[in-house]
């Protein structure tokens, strides 16, 4: 699944004003809306990584699969340079938020320590099938930030597979937006609103399946994937959830 983007003021109005908010929700922190965007790439991101290395990691006939914390690391740093344009290596140079340059190496750390649990299943030899997919992963990553930072960090979808990523009420207005057949698909665009009275932003980043995410999430509906999970049906370029961020604000 992919996703991520900005608002223009204008779109960016239109989609709250279209999912029921008051004008006066909609402007939020710009720095803070920058900073929970940039999250959300890198932890889609690093999904699609491990996506992207599955091959590797279900192959039966290797043990080590050399695909380590430092080895995740260098190709997610490179996927979110190419997404963001944001080079992680170089953080105090680069233009974005103060926060974000707090939080996103925050935000890799606890990736590389869920791609360390891991290790044990990912260098099962004679094992296909290890079950550490991109859900698994966003789910475990995102637990170790917000239990380390207390920054809300969830990807979420209706109907959830996962109880615990189970979308609240902002969250189902924002993914039924972006189910929406006129909601782009190119662009990753977000949306954000402030809320708790100005107290806190929140920030939603759609996801959408691509030919990669159909065998578990494509047709027959109804019937078990590879995981054991019921296939949605889905078809590429379907909306596949998204990734929701909530931060306080000083």
């Amino acid at each position: 699944m992919k996703g991520t983007g900005t608002l223009s003021t204008g779109l960016f109005v239109a989609i709250f004003l279209g999912i029921g908010l008051s004008p006066a929700a909609v402007f939020a922190d710009s720095d803070a809306v920058e900073a929970g965007r940039l999250l959300a790439v890198l932890h889609d991101s690093g999904r699609v990584t491990i996506g992207a290395n599955q091959p590797l990691i279900n192959d039966p006939d290797k043990g080590d699969k050399g695909f380590t914390p430092d080895v995740f690391e260098k190709q997610v740093t490179d996927k979110f340079k190419d997404r963001a344009k944001v080079n992680l290596a170089d953080l105090k140079n680069e233009k974005i938020p103060e926060l974000a340059k707090k939080l996103l190496p925050q935000l890799i750390d606890a990736m590389k320590s869920t791609v360390a649990d891991y290790q044990p299943v990912i260098n099962r030899p004679g094992v296909g099938f290890k079950g550490f997919i991109p859900a698994t992963f966003g789910t475990q990553a995102a637990a170790k930030f917000r239990a380390k930072t207390g920054v809300y960090l969830k990807q979420t979808q209706n109907p959830s597979r996962n109880p615990k990523n189970a979308p609240d009420d902002f969250e189902l207005k924002a993914l039924a937006k972006f189910a929406e057949a006129s909601y782009p698909r190119q662009g990753e665009k977000i949306i954000s609103e402030s809320v708790d009275g100005g107290k806190a932003v929140r920030i939603m980043l759609p996801l959408f399946y691509g030919k990669g995410c159909l065998p578990c999430h494509g047709e027959p509906k109804g019937e078990k994937d590879i995981s054991g999970y019921m296939k949605e049906g889905a078809k590429e370029g379907d909306s596949g959830g998204a990734i929701s961020v909530k931060l306080m604000l000083k």
